[in-house]
């Protein structure tokens, strides 16, 4: 275990570096994860005979990663920026330059805001184009976490978002403290089950559209849980009660308003 405990030292979080730009894993998880979910929801359609056509597909996916960008990083502005430097340089906000001009790439992104951007990206698309609407959200909610793997596993390459101070044997030395792997907890729980829960039970949907309620609300149980196990945001620290950080408050809003959805889902789908 010396050698995980230390990883790291061993392991350099920039894949490549071409003197101009500098290409960081977290990057190309990023994109890996972004294609496998496409390609698992287009196997779904596929395999289950939705009967979805491909590009209505590639369409919808396009919209909705234009308000995941989106939303992932006005999401961190709004709820992650104590100091709202952005809200007073809005130029700022998508710069991928340093004050000094260098490349440096953009930092900070919010899931919780993301889902919020997704969602009003395919409120917009719904109105356009309805027909389809509401078997994309159920394959959609079948080739999130099925992504959400690698985007974490890009976090935890990119050696961030670390996980508390732990004394189990599994756990990793940031700066020098033995800290809980949490970027792997969430993708095992907030990807991986997920992915395996829905798999299994998206036969049994009540009405097409349920399964992004369902995902929605496992979502967010399960970061709540494993928000225990990761370090609070430094510039924000635990933000209620002295123990639940941002991303629990987000969660928990989550989970309400994914059961929201739902029932607003399954009356639509009763009247349709």
């Amino acid at each position: 275990m010396e050698y995980w405990n230390h990883i790291y030292a061993h392991f350099n979080p920039i894949a490549l570096d071409l003197g101009f730009v500098k290409v960081h894993w977290y990057g190309i998880m990023y994109v890996l994860a972004l294609v496998t979910a496409l390609l698992f929801a287009k196997w779904i359609n596929r395999h289950d005979h939705i009967g979805i056509p491909e590009e209505t597909i590639d369409g919808y996916f396009i919209w909705v990663e234009i308000g995941v960008i989106l939303g992932a990083r006005l999401g961190y502005v709004l709820f992650y920026d104590p100091t709202y430097y952005y809200i007073f340089n809005p130029w700022k906000i998508f710069s991928p330059f340093d004050a000094s001009g260098n490349f440096v790439g953009i930092s900070g992104m919010s899931y919780h805001g993301a889902v919020i951007g997704a969602v009003l990206a395919t409120y917009f698309y719904g109105r356009r184009h309805p027909q389809y609407i509401y078997k994309l959200l159920d394959i959609t909610a079948l080739g999130i976490p099925v992504g959400y793997v690698f985007g974490r596993i890009g976090n935890f390459l990119n050696q961030e978002l670390v996980g508390g101070i732990t004394t189990q044997s599994w756990g990793i030395y940031v700066d020098g403290v033995l800290r809980h792997p949490s970027q792997l907890y969430e993708a095992f729980l907030e990807g991986v089950v997920i992915a395996i829960i829905l798999f299994a039970i998206r036969h049994k949907k009540p009405f097409d559209g349920a399964l992004i309620g369902w995902y929605g609300m496992l979502y967010g149980m399960m970061r709540f849980i494993v928000e225990f196990f990761r370090m609070p945001d430094v510039q924000l620290g635990y933000v209620c009660c002295g123990w639940m950080s941002m991303g629990q408050i987000m969660s928990l809003a989550m989970m309400l308003f994914f059961l929201g959805i739902y029932f607003v889902l399954k009356k639509v789908g009763t009247q349709r």
